[in-house]
């Protein structure tokens, strides 16, 4: 007899066939599978989002020929948050499969970076900063010490939420968010639900936990500025 696709699928990817059938078969919501269940789903998506929760903003600065709104710091922590990561795995001598996805990320914000300070009219410090950023990466992957990368690891989360916090400032004294993409915003919230649920998982009701709450909060910020905003600017077209 031939498997389903929709067995096939989800066997293949998200459960083992017992889950299977206790959950779609029996339909019974057996907790030990639902939760295997959900833990390969956040994993799943948290892979997913380190693809392309950047490529939106990318795309949409692209697209509108202007980086408006968007901060300058802001950016610059996040890309120092998402290289830390790299340069951990590459001091402890990681396999690139366990990380190689993250350069994919890293170009993103790199390349957001650069257009930034492109439409401000500097383009010039913007290549400078691409050779620097790319010169210091290959300095940090080849000679760095574990301790070097440990460190630097330890420090990702917090320029991760100050990131954050400083473009959610701007977005409040600017009144508006200019170019900031509500794709973007949405797959950070998203994701960033996704890393306090595994760290919660693994760590208990930690301070690492804690911190991830407090990511997971300003992201909601961020989503809530979008839609605040756009909201009001609507409005203010009806009536004029």
């Amino acid at each position: 007899m031939a498997t389903s696709p929709v067995k096939h699928f989800l066997v293949t990817y998200l459960m083992p066939e017992k889950c299977y059938e206790e959950i779609c078969v029996n339909f019974h919501l057996h907790v030990p599978c639902l939760k295997f269940v959900l833990n390969r789903t956040v994993g799943v998506w948290i892979i997913l989002d380190t693809f392309l929760s950047q490529l939106p903003q990318l795309l949409k600065i692209l697209w509108r020929g202007s980086a408006v709104g968007l901060s300058l710091t802001s950016a610059l922590l996040q890309l120092y948050a998402l290289s830390c990561p790299v340069v951990y795995a590459m001091a402890n001598n990681f396999p690139l499969f366990a990380w190689g996805e993250r350069l994919f990320t890293l170009a993103q914000t790199a390349a957001i970076v650069f257009l930034i300070l492109h439409y401000r009219g500097d383009t010039l410090k913007g290549m400078l900063f691409l050779l620097a950023y790319g010169g210091v990466m290959f300095l940090l992957g080849s000679y760095a010490a574990a301790g070097v990368g440990s460190m630097m690891q330890s420090t990702s989360l917090a320029a991760l939420i100050a990131s954050k916090g400083l473009q959610a400032g701007t977005n409040y004294c600017n009144g508006c968010t200019g170019q900031l993409s509500t794709l973007s915003v949405l797959l950070s919230w998203i994701g960033s639900l996704g890393v306090w649920f595994v760290s919660l998982q693994e760590t208990g009701c930690s301070f690492a936990a804690l911190s991830h709450i407090l990511s997971v909060c300003f992201s909601g910020v961020l989503l809530a500025q979008v839609f605040c905003y756009r909201s009001s600017t609507t409005t203010t077209k009806k009536e004029d």
